[in-house]
């Protein structure tokens, strides 16, 4: 700690930061290569790691310079009346302050040029490989576990080469230096206060230690709180207390919360105060003796009254480096296990990627085949992360097939239906046309290609989805359409509204395309909600269509206006929907009735209902609740 000064320089409490952090740490092992990979990591800021070490070097150097010169001022200025001496010195003191100044600046500037663009460098990269991971680590992952893994554990991990760094070096070469510099002035005073040495350091250990397990105690409450305040404040969440919460009940477990964390709160506080008081009264117990025993040597003409005052300033830079040092090792392994932590999400290779011949989908692919399709969901370990789903170990058991045999074919301009009870599996099988899943067995095809054999991007950008839950950002209508076409004009998007019959209310609202949709689009009914989202796809333009029950749980007058919106939007495109109201694909050019993984049946809608099997069954199900035959 080159920056610790005697008596008026204090001992702050920032010195002895090391006591946050969790002594836990120290006992992990990290994976074979860690440090080759962050040494690799960081080599684009070799010559600004290089230049930081140089400064923090230099000054730590400057700490023994001042009290060495108030030696001189005293000894050979003032005891020996020489102004000139002592006016000279004190100037160089006031030019070492200033260079320590400048030096400091520069330290901060390369610390955070090196810090930050660390910061820049994980993020980014874990931000982008995320981004290629499959639906399934999705919906396995916690959200906030993934995000703390670009905040809390990238923040870690640039420490690394900031403050860690930097302190071990500058705490290294201030303990060296002081300890020699002492001895030569006088070695007796240096043996003096270094059996004062175990009085400090112990307290500050068994201190330190409880005060690690308070913090972290106290992290995990605010971590529960935070966990908690996310659930209820979001929509849905605000919607589910209001209708089936007790308010009462949630203060009451949010009171308990917080007042446990205000205890703890205060707890620490006192510690650490305690803390301080302990290692202050003893720098100060350090210092008296010093003087005490100093004193009556300087009287005896032992040693110098200069000599007797650099030993107190010096003393005030040695206990600082010795309590940081001696927990070095947790300081150092909580900085390198926040680098294997962002390892460990960039070792996680994304189960879907392009093969390495794969080709773009050919620009004309609009027909669709499912050729004898096997498909079981992934095992955990396939997809995800026992840390980033708070579990010990992840399940390792393999999924139970959930389809068996699918074989069908969309053709260009052609519209299939699947149909049948939920968790029969059609969901499944549209998203195996987006290759959001790998198929087990068989192969899923588009315009005569296997969806493996080509390009991730010209897949997606050859297929557009609409789910009966269209998803929105919290942003403009503008924004959420531009997601789709970010080079799309105002006049573009305004067509496309109209063709989803949602121009004339867009258009009413005092901020048009400009108007924030909330959270999730919340601040739109779940039928304007579906408007847009096929106006985000007639944007998109893609040629093959994948509607699931895109007008579920939709009032009459809603899923008229979505059922006219989605009309324009299937005209000369292929498309496979799935069917909750099966009066919606009546006119289908194919029904596929799905049970069980499998499919049952096959035909038009008269075929299927003249065979009076399964599809006629649900059919007259739902004319028998609905009261009306659907136009039949």
């Amino acid at each position: 700690m080159s920056g610790m000064r005697p008596m008026g320089g204090g001992m702050g409490m920032g010195a002895y930061g090391w006591r946050r952090q969790d002594a836990s740490v120290a006992g992990q092992k990290l994976a074979k290569g860690t440090l080759r990979r962050i040494v690799r990591f960081a080599k684009p800021f070799r010559w600004h790691i290089t230049l930081f070490l140089l400064l923090v070097i230099v000054s730590a150097f400057l700490v023994i310079a001042s009290p060495l010169l108030f030696k001189k001022i005293v000894d050979d200025g003032i005891m020996k009346k020489n102004g000139d001496l002592v006016t000279a010195l004190a100037l160089v003191v006031a030019l070492l302050a200033v260079i320590e100044a400048a030096l400091g600046l520069m330290q901060r500037w390369f610390s955070a040029r090196i810090g930050e663009g660390l910061i820049f460098d994980l993020r980014t990269k874990v931000f982008e490989h995320v981004q290629q991971m499959p639906v399934a680590f999705f919906t396995r992952t916690q959200t906030g576990a993934l995000v703390s893994r670009l905040n809390n554990d990238v923040i870690g991990a640039q420490q690394a080469f900031t403050s860690t760094l930097s302190g071990v070096v500058s705490n290294i070469i201030s303990l060296i230096l002081v300890v020699g510099a002492m001895l030569l002035l006088s070695w007796q005073l240096t043996l003096v206060a270094i059996l004062l040495l175990p009085v400090f350091l112990i307290p500050a250990r068994i201190l330190g230690r409880r005060l690690a397990a308070l913090t972290r105690e106290q992290m995990q409450l605010n971590a529960d709180m935070s966990t908690a305040m996310t659930e209820r404040f979001s929509v849905g969440g605000a919607l589910l207390v209001t209708l089936f919460g007790k308010p009462e009940v949630e203060n009451e477990g949010f009171g308990e919360r917080a007042g446990r964390v205000r205890d703890l709160g205060i707890r620490i506080a006192m510690l650490g105060r305690v803390f301080f008081t302990a290692l202050t009264l003893v720098a100060a117990l350090a210092t008296a003796l010093v003087y005490g025993v100093g004193g009556n040597l300087a009287v005896e003409e032992v040693l110098t009254v200069g000599t007797l005052l650099a030993l107190v300033a010096l003393l005030g830079r040695l206990y600082g480096p010795l309590t940081a040092l001696s927990n070095v090792r947790v300081d150092v392994m909580t900085a390198l296990v926040s680098f294997e932590r962002v390892f460990e999400v960039l070792d996680l290779e994304p189960m879907i990627k392009d093969a390495p011949e794969a080709q773009p989908a050919p620009d004309d692919a609009a027909s669709v085949e499912f050729d004898h399709v096997a498909f079981a969901y992934p095992t955990a370990d396939q997809v995800s992360l026992a840390s980033l789903e708070s579990v010990a170990v992840l399940d390792k058991r393999v999924s139970s097939q959930v389809l068996e045999d699918i074989s069908f074919v969309v053709r260009p301009g052609q519209m299939v239906a699947l149909v049948g009870p939920s968790g029969a599996g059609k969901t499944t099988i549209t998203n195996l046309v987006a290759r959001l899943y790998d198929v087990t067995g068989g192969a899923v095809r588009i315009g005569g290609s296997d969806v493996r054999d080509v390009t991730l991007r010209s897949l997606h950008d050859a297929i557009g989805y609409v789910t009966q839950d269209a998803h929105m950002f919290h942003d403009s209508i503008r924004a959420n359409l531009a997601y789709a076409k970010p080079e799309a004009g105002d006049d573009e998007m305004i067509e496309a509204l109209k063709s989803a019959q949602i121009w004339e209310l867009v258009s009413s609202l005092p901020d048009g395309l400009d108007t924030v949709v909330g959270d999730r689009g919340h601040r739109l009914s779940g039928g304007e909600r579906q408007r847009l989202a096929i106006a985000r796809l007639l944007l998109k333009a893609p040629r093959i269509v994948v509607l699931d029950e895109a007008t579920a749980h939709l009032d009459s007058e809603s899923e008229v206006a979505v059922q006219r919106a989605l009309d324009t939007a299937l005209e000369g495109r292929t498309s496979l929907v799935i069917a909750h109201r099966l009066s919606t694909v009546r006119n289908a050019d194919l029904i596929l009735v799905v049970d069980h993984g499998n499919i049952v049946e096959r035909g038009t809608h008269e075929q299927l209902l003249a065979r009076n099997g399964e599809y006629a069954d649900l059919y007259h199900t739902q004319f028998t609740e609905s009261g009306t035959a659907a136009g039949v």
